[in-house]
Order: structure tokens, then C-alpha cells, then sequence
């Protein structure tokens, strides 16, 4: 078995070999490939996740083995990238059947990739290149664009719990993207990131980076997939958002896994003086998939809006663990994360404000809601609040509820059966979170991949 196809054990981690892995890349500069290396130490040093840790509290640890799964894919087993000349000529580039694709919608440019290698590429329309947007892989941006990888990434670690599994993602990630938006730019249509694991044991490991200038504002649409409803699968994957002052970054991440996926996603948050980010997340996919985000509030007048929309059904596991930390004054974040449970399905929020001393005018909520629709499902919800500055206003809380009967009874006394009844409730109980998306035709999209979780 080729070196780089070499299963994802304990022990062939750490006999891995990593020197022939980075001589592959050898056209990348030397300062990438000493991150990488540096990374893969920090993987094999950090031990595996243990119940004992706090910030792994009521969740399955034992679940999270990455027995069998491959480092990569035999470059001879991936099929060659395709390249479209314009974002409408994208739409005629096949690309792999998906267990929940997404529906189309318009996008000023798209790319994608297949077990880590780029697939598709709709470059940005010619006036936006003009004026120095940037979206390109981000390989391509480590040769092209060094100073902007170099000052931007990673250099805001989440640090709640999946450290292993980050450092894992810098030392092998070659898929992901590069957005940059220059000061006064504004891309009216949603670009669109795709990542797609095909065949059985894949692992991916996307890297996002999005940066906004002055004033600038961007849609970014990210969706996590496999191309077949059943394989196993795994994915780590990383997210470095910010926005400079006055910037507006909107960011919609979407994953539809399958059903046997072991996920991990997190998402690091900057918002520097008056600018507004917007994180909507939407969980539905995977086995056992773990969501941590961080937002940082580094100006006056910055605002973070984190917001996810989670639906557990069968055995599934989804772990979630939020941070907002407030580091300037008048400065404002709000968090709802919404779950519904099915089954025997299990759900686990983690979320603690932090306002550090000199954020005094600081304006911060947070509330996990949890939708139960079954007897053996499970919620588990840990707000908290840290606040170190003495005139501030936070509030945070959790509900745990089930449908009320009137309403099941007032749906099926006019003839709706009892699934098509959850169906509408559970819209109706997502409703406020799809309701803060200004483009109409995500808010759709969203709602449309939802309703698929219930046609299975």
C-alpha cells in the first residue's frame, strides 16, 4: 500500500511517513511545508480525547477511534480537476452524485473538491478580479498570495477541545479556499465551496480562509457531503473567518454527511471595529460530528451573530461547543443554536461568554433550544458566563421542550399524518434561525436540505 493511502491508525500514524508525504508537495515553499511538519508533531503528541477532560464533558469518547480510514488518496485514484471560464459555464461540469446535493442557486463563482483534489473551479467574473478579489484553492494561495496566508492563518485557535484533531488539518490539508475582498468591495451573489468525500475510509481535511477589508461584504456558502449515503467517512476541517472594520461577511456552512462520517469542524471568528459576521451552521449529517466556533469580538461596535440549526435522528451524536469572547468595549454577539431529536439521537452544547475587563458596554446573549420528538433522545445543555467587566449586559439560558399536543392535535385533526405534522413543527421551530438569512434563495435552500432529513 502506497504510503499515502496508509491507514489512519494509531500505529500507522506514527509510523507514517511523513517526510515522503511532504516530499509530494515539494513544490510548495519551504515555510508551508515547516508548518505542516510542525503540525504533524503536535498531532502524534496530543493524546486522544478523553471523558475525563471537561471540555469533552457527556460526550462518547470511545466513538472517536480513526481506525481505518486512509491519510489520502492515491493521486491515480482521483479523477482530473475541471476548470469553467465563467460561473455560468460551471453548471454544465459534472460533478459526483451526492446523498443530499445542493440545490442550485446563483453564485459569483464555485469551487470544489473530491477527497481533497480540486474538482471544479468557477473562477470570479472578470470586474471582481479586476478590483482584487481573490478566491482561489488554497494551494494555489500558498504560492500566490503568501503574505495574506501568512498573517491570517491560524492565527486564532479555537482551543475547545479538538486541538488533535486541527493540528491534523494543518499538516495534511490541501483542499480548501482563499476569499479576499478588498476595502469598499461588495460581491452581490454567494460564492460556494464544496467539499465532497467519495469512496469508503476517505478522509478530508478543508481549510477555509475569508478575509474582509474595510467595509467590504461577502456571502460565503460552505457544504460538507459524501457521495454515498452509507460509506465511512472522515473529516477535519477548519474555518478562519474575519472581518475588518465596517466589513459584513455573512458565512452559511452546510454538512449532509453520511450516515457513517466521524466529523470535526472549527470555526474561528474575528470581528474587528463595526463589523458584523454572520455564522449559520447546519448540522445533519454523520455518525458522531463535533462543531466548535470561537468569536472574537476585537473592536468597538463589532457584532457576531452565531447561529446553527441541528437535526439528530436514528444513533446519531452531534457535539457542540461555543465560545464568544468580548476583548473591546460596545460590542455586541448574540448565539441560538436550535436542535430537534429523533430517535435515540443525542446532542450536547458547551457555550461561555467571556468579557474580558476593558469590554465594559458589552452586549452578549446565548440560548441552546432543543426540540425533542422522542422518549429516548438526549440533550445536553452547559451555558455559562465569565464576565470580568462591571457594566455590561449577558444573559444566557437553555430549554429543553417537547411538542406541545394542542398543536399535533390542532395538524392531524385536518388530516396531516403524525411525520408530516413533525415535519411542519420542526420548520416552524427553525423558522427564527432561516429567518435571519437576507438572501431568500439560501434561506429555501436550507430549508429544502432539512426536509430531506425527514424523507429517509
Amino acid at each position: 500500500m502506497p504510503a499515502s493511502a496508509d491507514p489512519l491508525t494509531a500505529n500507522a500514524a506514527a509510523t507514517f511517513d511523513f517526510a515522503a508525504h511532504l516530499a509530494s508537495r515539494d513544490s510548495l515553499p519551504k515555510w508551508w511545508l515547516d508548518t505542516r511538519h510542525a503540525a504533524w508533531t503536535q498531532f502524534l503528541a496530543h493524546p486522544m480525547p478523553a471523558r475525563t477532560d471537561e471540555r469533552w464533558r457527556f460526550s462518547d469518547t470511545a466513538a472517536l477511534s480513526l481506525d481505518g480510514y486512509t491519510l489520502a488518496l492515491p493521486p491515480a485514484a482521483l479523477p482530473p480537476a475541471a476548470t469553467a471560464t465563467s460561473a455560468t459555464a460551471a453548471s454544465a461540469i459534472a460533478t459526483p452524485a451526492t446523498a443530499a446535493a445542493l440545490p442550485r442557486f446563483a453564485r459569483a463563482a464555485e469551487i470544489s473538491f473530491v477527497n481533497n483534489r480540486l474538482a471544479r473551479h468557477a473562477p470570479l467574473p472578470a470586474h471582481l478580479a479586476a478590483q482584487g478579489v481573490i478566491y482561489c484553492p488554497l494551494e494555489e494561495a500558498i504560492q500566490k498570495h503568501p503574505r495574506l496566508i501568512q498573517t491570517y492563518l491560524q492565527k486564532h485557535n479555537v482551543a475547545l477541545g479538538s486541538e488533535k484533531f486541527t493540528a491534523l488539518n494543518t499538516a495534511l490539508a490541501t483542499s480548501g479556499a482563499l476569499l479576499y475582498v478588498p476595502k469598499n468591495i461588495t460581491i452581490a451573489a454567494p460564492l460556494l465551496l464544496e467539499h465532497i468525500a467519495a469512496g469508503d475510509t476517505a478522509a478530508l481535511y478543508p481549510h477555509t480562509l475569508a478575509i474582509l477589508e474595510d467595509n467590504a461584504r461577502a456571502t460565503l456558502v460552505e457544504h460538507f457531503t459524501s457521495a454515498e449515503p452509507a460509506s465511512r467517512h472522515f473529516a477535519s476541517g477548519v474555518n478562519d473567518l474575519h472581518a475588518g472594520p465596517a466589513a459584513h461577511l455573512a458565512y452559511i456552512g452546510a454538512q449532509t454527511w453520511s450516515s457513517a462520517t466521524l466529523a470535526f469542524q472549527t470555526n474561528s471568528i474575528v470581528a474587528q471595529r463595526d463589523a458584523r459576521i454572520l455564522s449559520l451552521n447546519l448540522h445533519l449529517g454523520g455518525r458522531h460530528a463535533r462543531h466548535e466556533s470561537h468569536s472574537r469580538l476585537q473592536g468597538p461596535g463589532a457584532h457576531s451573530e452565531m447561529l446553527a440549526l441541528t437535526v439528530a435522528s436514528a444513533a446519531q451524536q452531534f457535539d457542540q461547543r461555543t465560545l464568544q469572547t468580548h476583548q473591546a468595549p460596545g460590542a455586541s454577539s448574540n448565539l441560538l443554536y436550535k436542535n430537534a431529536l429523533l430517535d435515540t439521537a443525542k446532542t450536547i452544547f458547551s457555550g461561555l461568554i467571556i468579557v474580558e475587563p476593558d469590554a465594559q458596554k458589552t452586549d452578549a446573549y446565548q440560548s441552546n433550544r432543543n426540540l425533542m420528538l422522542s422518549d429516548e433522545a438526549e440533550a445536553h445543555s452547559l451555558p455559562g458566563l465569565e464576565i470580568q467587566a462591571n457594566d455590561v449586559r449577558c444573559t444566557h439560558g437553555a430549554t429543553t421542550a417537547r411538542i406541545p399536543a394542542e398543536q399535533e392535535f390542532y395538524l392531524r385533526s385536518r388530516g396531516i399524518n403524525p411525520e408530516n405534522a413533525r415535519e411542519l413543527l420542526v420548520a416552524g421551530f427553525f423558522e427564527e434561525v432561516l429567518d435571519k438569512l437576507e438572501n431568500e434563495e439560501l434561506h429555501a435552500i436550507l430549508g429544502a436540505l432539512i426536509q430531506t432529513k425527514f424523507k429517509k
